[in-house]
């Protein structure tokens, strides 16, 4: 037996050709892949494909450098193969960012192929979006041997509303959601292929590559992978087990690399690790980007400890999370678990069968991570969820259909689409003035809908199709507006959110303030640890003025002040430093220089120490100090930047410039 006539136990295609014996040679071909029978199926793809890539691509520069953090790391990329290898800051290499770097390099290249541009930078995210579309479809169709399952996976998925925001994006989640789904359709081909070990071997490979994009997260998946394979796969049970093994070393290999080069690499001969306080990416990996996001416990975050929100069971679908993700999740949990049910029969290596299980696990593990982690979490997170949402909804539709005749499935479809139209009717309910009609029309679409699937058998068949169509569309009609709302809307600053506003503090693009005067997805009390207002607002600096960033929104350079940064620019190793990330990045990618990114992203890593700053400013290796921006978080870098700015206070003589404080470190000491 290949890989390409995995077939369903008898027992299961034989009991749906009794349920519907004109159905047979149909039921044959579709678990044996063959379900090329519509000639719609190929152009329903090609549409599907073509309209994701229009959604993702559009007006997709109005972002301008999106999260200028990344950005700056993407230009340093493509100046220094150093700086791309660290995923540094700068170019000159002062502090890399607090992730590793897989999704740096793909957009790091892009620039070196076509110039540094905010469409050099955002089209590869656009791209990975339509290829997680893609190979979402094909996953989903290839598991039910149905392809209108796939395209409404596909669908699901392209529709999601953080799944817009970030696939328009630079943070590293596009990246990190393709190589997961990718990791999942290995591990599902691995269970019908007399080479399993071989696709084992590239679903680790693809988590570790994932690890390699955003650390810890990727491997929220493993509980998944591992026990649809111990379930599902042919071979003996110590055969799996060895076969596991072997993925995982796989897994270690992919992953490991990069970590064993970094650690044995002499720190004084790359840059500091950013995030970390004792310059170590294993304490990166362990800490802050670790167990630290579970327990709260972050060494070097700002406000970590339950600042980020309540957490709980009921967090997914509460206000500030639900418009981003929610709107499909009642409806995959209920379709997973009518899928279980009416497939239970099927048998183990059953394919459909299968796919909910990694899928739904998939789901249940990051759903519970997320709703329950006490440290830094921010609504985008949530784009993890989309493809195991996306995919149960496909899967689970096809089991419907597939015992279309069973009283159970009848009402599950039913209590699937109320249950669906009624949560959107509550959404769009939080997002107020926001097309205010279209709620009532997805409830009374719905109810009709649902009440019709229930009394289907007495309708001609051309009208139940016609129902199943109205409740398909009355489903995505709420995370299509705000998809489409996002799309349209440019987003800017380090905590992007989808959608319009829900007066929760969220929704808001760039980081603007939300209820209360608190900044979009910061957490409480966050504005008196060192984050300024953004652009626009008070201590944004004035309309036209320099913007001096902070720590959740980069800085805005002025022609003066660019100007002044390019002035003997090659004398210097960084034209400029500045505390905090984000108000290093604009000036950097304004002037194509670097700019020393004092204490990393929060300010709060001890790097440089204020010896180490002193000894760089006699060397003559910085010219200008940017006060202002983040003045640093929790932690010992926190002191460290307070110190830098202290010193260079009392030492050099400040000017000012387009409303923003600079002090020359080449002009000898007050």
């Amino acid at each position: 037996m290949n890989d390409t006539t995995y077939l369903a136990p008898r027992a299961a295609v034989a009991d749906d050709a009794r349920e519907s014996p004109a159905r047979t040679s149909f039921v044959a071909r579709t678990w044996r892949g063959s379900t090329d029978d519509s000639p719609l199926v190929r152009p329903a793809l090609l549409g599907l494909l073509l309209a994701t890539a229009v959604l993702y691509l559009w007006g997709l520069g109005a972002s301008g450098w999106a999260n200028s953090f990344y950005s700056a790391a993407v230009q340093a990329g493509s100046q220094s193969w150093k700086a791309f290898f660290f995923g540094s800051s700068d170019a000159a290499n002062a502090i890399t960012v607090d992730k590793t770097p897989a999704s740096l390099w793909v957009m790091a290249l892009s620039v070196r192929l076509f110039g540094l541009s905010a469409w050099s930078i955002l089209v590869p995210q656009a791209l990975m979006g339509v290829a997680s579309v893609g190979l979402l479809h094909h996953t989903v169709r290839r598991s039910t041997g149905n392809p209108w399952a796939g395209l409404l996976a596909g669908a699901a998925l392209a529709l999601t509303p953080v799944a817009v925001l970030m696939f328009r994006f630079n943070n590293p989640d596009a990246l990190l959601v393709l190589l997961l789904i990718g990791a999942v359709a290995a591990t599902l081909r691995a269970l019908e292929s007399d080479v399993a070990v071989r696709w084992l071997m590239l679903a680790g490979a693809l988590v570790g590559l994932a690890f390699l994009t955003k650390m810890l997260q990727a491997f929220l998946v493993l509980p998944a992978l591992g026990l649809v394979y111990l379930l599902a796969a042919r071979p003996s049970v110590w055969r799996r087990l060895g076969h596991l093994l072997i993925a995982f070393v796989s897994m270690v290999v992919a992953a490991g690399w990069w970590i064993v080069v970094v650690e044995l690499w002499p720190a004084s001969s790359r840059p500091y690790i950013g995030g970390s306080q004792d310059n170590s990416i294993l304490e990166l990996t362990l800490g802050y980007n670790g167990f630290g996001r579970l327990t709260g416990d972050e060494v070097g975050s700002v406000g970590g400890g339950g600042g980020w929100g309540t957490t709980g069971l009921w967090r997914m679908l509460d206000p500030d999370i639900g418009g981003q993700i929610a709107w499909l999740l009642p409806a995959a949990i209920v379709l997973l678990g009518l899928g279980l049910w009416l497939s239970r029969r099927d048998g183990r290596q059953n394919r459909t069968l299968a796919a909910l299980v990694v899928w739904g696990t998939w789901l249940v593990v990051t759903a519970l991570t997320f709703s329950f982690m006490a440290g830094i979490f921010h609504a985008y997170y949530t784009v993890a969820l989309a493809p195991a949402i996306a995919a149960l909804v496909g899967i689970g539709a096809a089991v419907l259909w597939r015992h279309r005749e069973s009283m159970v499935a009848l009402l599950g479809a039913a209590a699937t689409v109320s249950l669906t139209t009624s949560f959107a009717f509550v959404l769009l309910g939080r997002a107020d003035g926001f097309v205010p009609w279209l709620r009532y029309v997805i409830a009374v679409g719905g109810i009709a809908a649902a009440i019709l699937l229930v009394l289907h058998r007495l309708l001609p068949r051309r009208v139940g199709a016609t129902v199943g169509l109205v409740a398909l569309l009355t489903m995505l009609a709420g995370p299509a507006a705000y998809a489409l709302d996002t799309a349209s809307t440019p987003h800017t600053g380090s905590i992007p959110t989808a959608g319009p506003s829900t007066g929760s503090g969220f929704g808001r693009p760039g980081g603007m303030p939300g209820a209360g005067g608190a900044q979009n997805g910061a957490p409480p009390g966050a504005m008196s640890q060192g984050m300024t207002a953004p652009r626009g607002t008070a201590g944004g600096g004035a309309p036209g003025a320099g913007g001096q960033g902070g720590l959740l929104d980069g800085s805005e350079s002025t022609t003066a002040i660019t100007a002044l940064l390019s002035e003997d620019a090659t004398s210097y190793t960084w034209a400029a430093a500045a505390i905090g990330s984000n108000t290093a990045s604009g000036y950097q990618l304004a002037s194509g220089l670097p700019v020393m990114a004092i204490g990393g992203f929060n300010g709060s890593d001890p790097s440089p120490t204020l010896e180490q700053f002193r000894q760089h400013v006699a060397d003559g290796a910085i010219h200008w100090f940017i006060a202002g921006g983040g003045q640093g978080g929790m932690g010992a870098g926190g002191g460290t930047s307070s110190d830098i700015t202290a010193w260079v206070e009392e030492t050099f003589t400040a000017q000012t410039v387009d409303g923003v404080t600079l002090y020359d470190l080449s002009g000898g000491l007050r």
